[in-house]
């Protein structure tokens, strides 16, 4: 499960509403809805995160939670070594090889060690600046 996917969960199951009803209402299929709240799909798309703020009646700071949660969740991530030690890519392979196999205690540990050594990253937003899938500066209208 994805941070997001645990979180639209704990939202409809609170409002006592059925995965067929909030698919519904998002106007997905449920079967889509529930590979999302499993993690069996990938971040969500900045139109489906404003939809489930609307159905949820979500503001403010709850629904820049959801764009937070939804920026943390894509369930098959990459890891670029291109550059870096040979060490750096080692592990980076040994981490993707062994990842499923660790315990919670495991993952804990590794993600203290990064909180303590490595710089926090901020992610690329989840809706582009445009709305539009573009990003950067817009040009000038002719």
């Amino acid at each position: 499960m994805t941070p997001f996917g645990e979180r639209l969960r704990a939202l409809r199951k609170a409002r006592g509403m059925r995965l067929k009803d909030l698919a519904e209402a998002l106007q997905v299929s449920a079967p889509y809805l529930s590979a999302l709240e499993h993690g069996r799909r990938g971040t969500p798309g900045p139109g489906l995160i404003h939809q489930v703020n609307e159905a949820f009646g979500l503001i403010w700071d709850e629904a820049e939670e959801m764009v937070r949660l939804a920026r943390v969740s894509e369930p098959k991530v990459a890891i670029d070594t291109a550059g870096l030690d040979p060490e750096a890519t080692r592990l980076a392979n040994r981490l993707a090889a062994r990842f499923r196999s660790l315990p919670p205690a495991a993952v804990a540990e590794i993600a203290a060690v990064l909180d303590r050594h490595a710089p926090a990253v901020r992610p690329r937003p989840a809706q582009a600046a445009h709305g539009d899938g573009r990003r950067g500066r817009r040009r000038a209208s002719p």
